[in-house]
């Protein structure tokens, strides 16, 4: 399998001598592509911080990030945004949808602002929608359509780009039960039918077990981490709990 993301030493400190936080003091891992990995720790944990320096909204103290063999810690400010929309999908809490852009258009974003030819972008947005079930929809304002339906045109908006990396951050932090299972089952099937490589953090076991890897942070480092393999997302959210047991964190999940 080829890597995608490889993480060597990472650090990041806050503030000045004599008052320094250590929100990661050593951090080392690598995806490979196709892999969907969660983050799970504590608050304080370190997890949003290093999400942030692995999507290049925060600078790293020391280390290296790479994705796909480029060093991210190495790119110029002036190169940053450009680097972002080519090589990163988002998929955000509140979805971050435009209400004044269709369905269609809220997806075409991406393709626009890289600029795609015109002529690919139709087709391209179509694609996507299809294996989403969103086609009916396309012509529609998020107002318009389904909370479901908004999350699978968020979903969409990530990969239409086919970013190397798709990161998200507590994506079911904000929704109930229900909507939190169908986000899920979307990023999942991302995954598998599209082999998208994913990184969630999230501090909940249930999102976790949609995973196929954990790995487990406590002040700023890895504690461990732990592989689903074959066994059933039940199995797994069960050694999800028991890691998170003893580390001394919460168990509130939904079952």
């Amino acid at each position: 399998m080829r890597e995608i993301l490889r993480l060597e030493h990472i650090q990041k400190y806050y503030g000045n001598v004599g008052n320094i936080t250590k929100a990661i003091r050593d951090i080392s891992f690598s995806v490979e592509e196709g892999e969907f990995t969660g983050i799970m720790g504590a608050s304080g944990s370190g997890k949003t911080t290093l999400l942030n320096c692995i999507s290049t909204i925060d600078t790293v103290s020391a280390g290296q990030i790479y994705l796909d063999g480029q060093d991210v810690t190495e790119i110029s400010e002036k190169d940053i945004a450009r680097f972002r929309r080519e090589n990163l999908g988002f998929i955000f809490q509140d979805f971050n949808l435009l209400d004044t852009l269709t369905v269609s258009e809220n997806i075409a974003l991406a393709l626009t602002i890289n600029k795609v030819p015109a002529g690919e972008i139709d087709a391209r947005v179509s694609e996507i929608a299809r294996k989403l079930d969103i086609l009916s929809v396309l012509d529609k304002y998020p107002y318009q359509i389904s909370g479901g339906q908004k999350q699978r045109c968020a979903c969409a908006r990530a990969v239409v780009n086919h970013p190397k990396l798709i990161l998200a951050d507590e994506p079911t932090g904000a929704l109930d039960s229900h909507s939190s299972r169908m986000l899920l089952g979307t990023i999942s099937g991302l995954n598998e039918q599209m082999n998208a490589t994913i990184l969630m953090v999230t501090h909940d076991a249930f999102s976790a077990s949609y995973a196929r890897r954990i790995l487990f942070l406590r002040d700023g480092e890895i504690f461990t981490e732990i592989r689903r393999g074959n066994e059933s997302r039940r199995v797994f959210f069960d050694k999800i709990l028991d890691v998170l047991t003893m580390m001394g964190g919460s168990t509130d999940a939904v079952s």
